[in-house]
Order: structure tokens, then sequence, then C-alpha cells
């Protein structure tokens, strides 16, 4: 497990990232004391550091410098500010990339996977956990959670789960997930697809995730994405 430091001094920003990372099976630490970022740093010892140019005591940029006389670790930059003198002068301090805010997580978590791939040389896509909507699939343990609680899928419903969710925002046909199934040597018919699609809504109620598998008559059925935005 990778171990991300994540220096952002907005409370809640920080914690909406840091648990969409979690999703991703990255181990998320924060900043304590921002007057001891590299003492924490230190103890830490990240694979990646992500960090804010605005922030008490001093800034990003500060920081970068002292973390970049000490380690070569890959640093991502966020900033709300819109100076395109921000994205040359984290380059400039060693950076590896840089975010400009409002950004969506799906932008995050992409370049995180390139950046450690570059680094690392490591395949950072996981295999049997994703995230959806904010909460993470595991398709090994048959679970889903969130901030919500976590709810337990049977085999055929975490199938049909993780056939909709590695297609999101896309129409699965009914007879493709069923044909899907077939091959799995798990037989549904067209009535036990319904029935197995309106239980695993039910269980997804409980997360307040159940509306986000739509039906469209007489074509299949999609899985939405809701959109996250971070404007902090």
């Amino acid at each position: 497990m990778f171990k991300l430091l994540l220096i952002e001094d907005d409370s809640t920003l920080f914690q909406e990232i840091k648990e969409r990372l979690t999703g991703w099976s990255y181990d998320v630490f924060g900043i304590s004391d921002f007057s001891q970022v590299m003492q924490e740093f230190t103890m830490i010892n990240p694979d990646l550091v992500i960090i804010d140019i605005q922030l008490p005591k001093f800034d990003g940029f500060h920081w970068c410098r002292m973390i970049r006389s000490h380690s070569n670790v890959p640093i991502l930059f966020l900033s709300s500010r819109d100076h395109p003198t921000d994205m040359v002068m984290s380059m400039q301090l060693g950076a590896d990339d840089f975010i400009q805010k409002p950004f969506h997580f799906d932008v995050l978590i992409a370049k995180i996977q390139a950046i450690l791939r570059r680094v690392y040389n490591y395949n950072t896509e996981p295999v049997a956990l994703k995230t959806w909507c904010g909460a993470a699939v595991d398709f090994e343990k048959n679970t889903v959670s969130n901030d919500k609680g976590m709810v337990e899928l049977t085999k055929n419903e975490i199938f049909i789960l993780k056939l909709l969710v590695e297609q999101k925002n896309k129409i699965v046909s009914r007879e493709d997930l069923i044909k899907s199934l077939w091959d799995d040597e798990r037989f549904v018919s067209d009535n036990t697809l319904t029935v197995n699609v309106n239980r695993l809504r039910k269980k997804l109620d409980g997360l307040h995730l159940g509306q986000f598998i739509e039906t469209k008559v007489g074509q299949g059925y999609i899985a939405r994405e809701e959109s996250n935005t971070y404007d902090a």
C-alpha cells in the first residue's frame, strides 16, 4: 500500500480527498502541526506528497524546497490560485505535477497513478477494489462501503454491480448481463435478473446509492457516477 502525505489545511477538503483515496487502497496521512511539516514528513516517509500552495505558517513552495533538499519523493501541487506563474514555480522547485482547483477526483487519481507508475514502475490499477460514487466496492469481499456504512452482496449482486461499475455511465444491456452471468456458470433468466437488480438497489439504498442504478426501459441498466468536483 502506497503512503500518501496530503498537506492541506482545509479540513473538509482533506477528509473528502482522504476518504476517496482510501477507497483506492492508498494510506493517506495529514499534517497536525503546520510549523512542523518536515518533522512529520520524515516520520511518515511517504511515497507521494500532495501539497496545497496556500498554507498557514509557510506556503507550499517553502515546504517543497525543504522536502526537495532532503528527498526525491514525487510531489503533486494543488492550487486554488489562478496565477500562471504558480505552475511554473512549482515545476522549477521540482514538483512532478500540478492540479488547478476546482478539480474532478478522476483527474487527481489519474495523475497520482501516472506518477506512481512512472516513479516506482508499479501497476497501480487495483484488481479487487474500485470506487463508485464515493463508495469502495470490494469484489473479493463482496461488499460496498461508504460513510453511511457497509452492505454485503450476494455473488450475483456483486457480479452485476461489477459489470455496471466497470462501464459506469454507459448502458449495459439485459442480454449482456445475462450472457455474462451464464458464462460465469450462474444462469440468470430475465425475471431473475430483474429480481437481483431490485435486491441490489434495495441494499444500496442503505448507503444512499440505490438511485444511481438506473433502468433504461427496453435497453438495460446503467450505473451513474455522481459528480465530485472540489472547489476549496
